[in-house]
């Protein structure tokens, strides 16, 4: 029985080659086209979600710490937000900063 080589290769190489080729091209444009299928259904709510995510991105500017504060021993808390995933964390990450600046000012 005569091998089949696909370009001059193992054909279980190239099959998994293309798994993994198709599994990045997937990686990479899933949120592109995510987010445009996203926006074309919910064309309604799409200004509603940018106007609260530009009043969030402002009370985050407003009641961050100021970084220049920081030490090894009181480290700058969460300063751009990025773990704030509920109104929980968000409240834990005001309690955060607020904790973070009464230290700052108790050793100074």
């Amino acid at each position: 029985m005569e091998q089949f080589n696909v370009f001059g290769l193992d054909p279980f190489l190239v099959l998994g080659l293309v798994t993994m080729g198709s599994g990045a091209v997937g990686w990479l444009l899933g949120p592109f086209l995510g987010n445009a299928v996203f926006g074309m259904v919910h064309r309604r709510v799409g200004l509603q979600i940018a106007e609260k995510e530009k009043d969030f991105y402002r009370r985050i500017k407003k009641h961050r710490v100021d970084p220049s504060g920081g030490s090894s021993a009181n480290p700058v808390p969460d300063y751009y937000g990025e773990k704030i995933g509920s109104v929980e964390g968000y409240r834990n990450w005001m309690k955060d900063q607020r904790a973070f600046n009464k230290r700052r000012q108790n050793f100074l």
